[in-house]
């Protein structure tokens, strides 16, 4: 890294990052409903510019490479808030298998997020390790990204996973009692005066191994972007923070973005060539020149990673919705 971050701004950030959650909390608690489109928007409008003017300040508050340290974030940001609006997609697939109530819907995506959050978390800081213990370490997750890359782009039979889901409720009602009616957002309730497990146990289960399948394929590809755990965690706490919102205000175009997974897929697997490339660079194995640096490697810039990601989605988005307008023409024409 060529800048430094003051303890003070890292530490002023996460007070304020933390209380803003909690605040977000405590409204979804005291009054669950459903969020109009004008509200979504407006949430969702917020939280990209609370993102942009922590960029701002942080290009103010570095020391050394300023633009590259607020460059590092809205790349990471920018990675994150894509990687997390196809997990929007699993989590609307989520809420209609469990028949989830809409009016509670924004306190499951909030547990969600919190979950989410601190699995990142705890991924940031084991991942930070071994990139500082283990140089090595760029191999493997820029060979893991290629392959993510590659599931992402040519994904399996849904209904193999929709077995598997089958499979771990068929599993979780053979050791607790799990009843068929929401009380609620109640995970306990009483029927006919004997207690019980509501089916939100199992969401809550379910969104939980989502977030954990998430987080494995996320924090590698961030940590192609920039190696600043403290980034790492902002982004990804920037990204997060407004998915509550973009899941009502997306709402049925969720389905229209049939092309989006592709751009998803182009990002990781240049992330993951990037990520190969700076592990040439700073090799160390014994086996790959000598355990000597490979200085043919090319090094990314931040500004080509963050031109990659950003015309990566727009060029997804856009062909997603011009066939979607295509195939409602096709249909209102009668062809």
């Amino acid at each position: 890294m060529t800048f430094e971050i003051p303890v003070w701004f890292e530490i002023t950030s996460m007070a304020v990052m933390t209380a803003i959650l909690i605040a977000d909390l405590l409204i979804i608690i005291k009054r669950p409903h459903i969020p109009k489109m004008g509200e979504a928007a407006a949430w969702v409008g917020f939280y990209v510019a609370l993102a942009l003017v922590f960029a701002l300040l942080l290009f103010l508050s570095a020391q050394g490479d300023r633009a590259d340290a607020a460059g590092q974030f809205i790349a990471g940001w920018l990675t994150e808030y894509s990687l997390s609006v196809d997990n929007l997609f699993v989590f609307v697939l989520l809420m209609t298998q469990f028949a989830v109530p809409r009016r509670y819907q924004q306190r499951v995506l909030m547990v969600g997020i919190i979950v989410a959050l601190v699995l990142r978390g705890l991924f940031i800081l084991a991942g930070a390790a071994l990139i500082q213990n283990f140089s090595w370490i760029f191999y493997i997750f820029g060979l893991f990204l290629v392959y993510t890359a590659w599931r992402q782009a040519f994904p399996g039979k849904p209904e193999s996973d929709a077995a598997t889901e089958t499979g771990i409720v068929r599993f979780l009602r053979r050791f607790i009692e799990i009843g068929n009616d929401y009380d609620g957002a109640k995970l306990r309730t009483v029927v006919d005066g004997k207690k019980t497990w509501t089916p939100m146990i199992l969401v809550f289960l379910a969104i939980g191994f989502t977030d954990l399948v998430f987080a494995i394929d996320s924090i590698p590809a961030i940590f192609g972007i920039t190696q600043s755990a403290f980034i790492v965690f902002a982004a990804n706490v920037f990204a997060l923070m407004g998915l509550r919102q973009l899941y009502f205000l997306l709402g049925g175009l969720l389905d229209r973005l049939r092309y989006l997974h592709y751009g998803i897929a182009f990002i990781l697997a240049f992330i993951g060539v990037k990520l190969f490339f700076h592990a040439l660079h700073v090799n160390e194995l014994p086996f790959i020149n000598g355990g000597q640096p490979v200085q043919w490697a090319p090094e990314i810039s931040t500004w080509v990673s963050l031109g990659v990601i950003v015309a990566a989605m727009a060029v997804a988005t856009i062909a997603s919705l011009i066939a979607a307008n295509r195939d409602k023409r096709g249909v209102g024409t009668g062809r």
